[in-house]
């Protein structure tokens, strides 16, 4: 298995698309975004192998987002390979305008939702219309968690770990005797993935990728390959120390609405990350409701309308700090 790192202007860092070419089969798990610049990068490394896109049997995608599925299409389309995607994202994969469309207008309700500025909504929409860059759209099959794909002696079981997308998935392998997973975005080295604005089509989505955590932590495996940057040698603390990050984050929230008052997921936004640009101006107010509405149906905040205030009793919690942490259920 070879990783190949695949340039990304994003703040994960670079892309990885992995390469099993060993055998009598040659597999790719993600394929990075559909840039002119990528496209090059990933052809100069499959000659360096004596491949080409024409070679590639069978592509697994961990997810929708364009910079994991962009040159699917491309390569599809000169070797006729088969292209895997989880059940939840196919639509999306596959160019289905229905489901395009639903996202779209899923996007704008919360963006009125949110409290967000009408000028910040015409920044994002820009952004994002500009982030497509795939040149051609794959024809997908779809699996489901726990589905296992094998090839050249080795296997790939889905592990669908929902949050950051609805249809994010795990690759769960031995290599080497060592039980590893291609983790996609799921767990990554640096950064915390976004929930909430990243796919606004998950429902709870904090309590949903806190249970995807808790399963990497549960599963303990020796090593995890991300969607980004560099190998993780301890899946199962890197996985507990971003549930204990969002712990610290809901504490935050609290401590927000606290000095504020009630207010919308914007105000609380700004409170948390200051002001925003580019694609942020969905990741912030999106993390900042994915942690207001988990936090909603464990009681200890109120909704109303579109404003979030303290349930009663909680001001006095935070006072005292009475727990040291605030217990999130998942």
């Amino acid at each position: 298995m070879d990783r190949i790192a695949l340039s990304n202007s994003a703040f994960e860092g670079d892309n990885n698309a992995y390469l099993f070419a060993d055998g009598r089969e040659t597999v790719m798990i993600d394929t990075g975004d559909g840039m002119a610049s990528t496209r090059e990068q990933l052809e100069a490394a499959f000659a360096d192998r004596g491949l080409t896109f024409a070679d590639v049997d069978r592509i697994f995608l961990t997810h929708w987002h364009g910079d994991h599925t962009g040159l699917a299409g491309a390569i599809q389309a000169e070797s006729g390979a088969e292209v895997h995607v989880h059940e939840a994202d196919a639509p999306l994969v596959a160019g289905d305008e229905d489901a395009w469309e639903a996202m779209f207008d899923r996007q704008q309700a919360y963006f009125e939702e949110w409290g967000m500025p009408e000028e910040k909504q015409a920044v994002l929409r820009d952004r994002m219309a500009s982030a497509d860059t795939a040149t051609e759209t794959p024809t997908v099959t779809p699996f489901e968690d726990g589905d296992t794909f094998s090839f050249d002696g080795g296997d790939l079981e889905v592990v669908h770990t929902s949050g950051h997308a609805a249809g994010l998935s795990m690759f769960e392998t031995t290599l080497d005797g060592r039980r590893e997973v291609f983790s996609g975005d799921a767990l990554l080295p640096v950064y915390t993935p976004n929930v909430g604005g990243a796919d606004v089509r998950v429902e709870k989505p904090l309590e949903k990728y806190l249970r995807a955590l808790q399963r990497i932590v549960d599963a303990d495996y020796d090593r995890a390959w991300p969607g980004h940057r560099d190998p993780i040698d301890d899946p199962a603390g890197r996985a507990q120390h971003i549930i204990d990050h969002h712990e610290e984050r809901a504490w935050r929230v609290l401590d927000a609405l606290d000095r504020k008052g009630p207010c919308d997921t914007w105000t609380v936004s700004a409170d948390l990350f200051g002001d925003l640009e580019s694609i942020h101006i969905l990741h912030g107010p999106g993390e900042s409701y994915a942690h207001l509405e988990h936090l909603e149906r464990a009681g200890t905040v109120v909704r109303e309308d579109d404003e979030y205030r303290l349930a009663d009793g909680v001001a006095e919690v935070i006072a005292s700090k009475e727990d040291e942490r605030w217990h999130l259920e998942y």
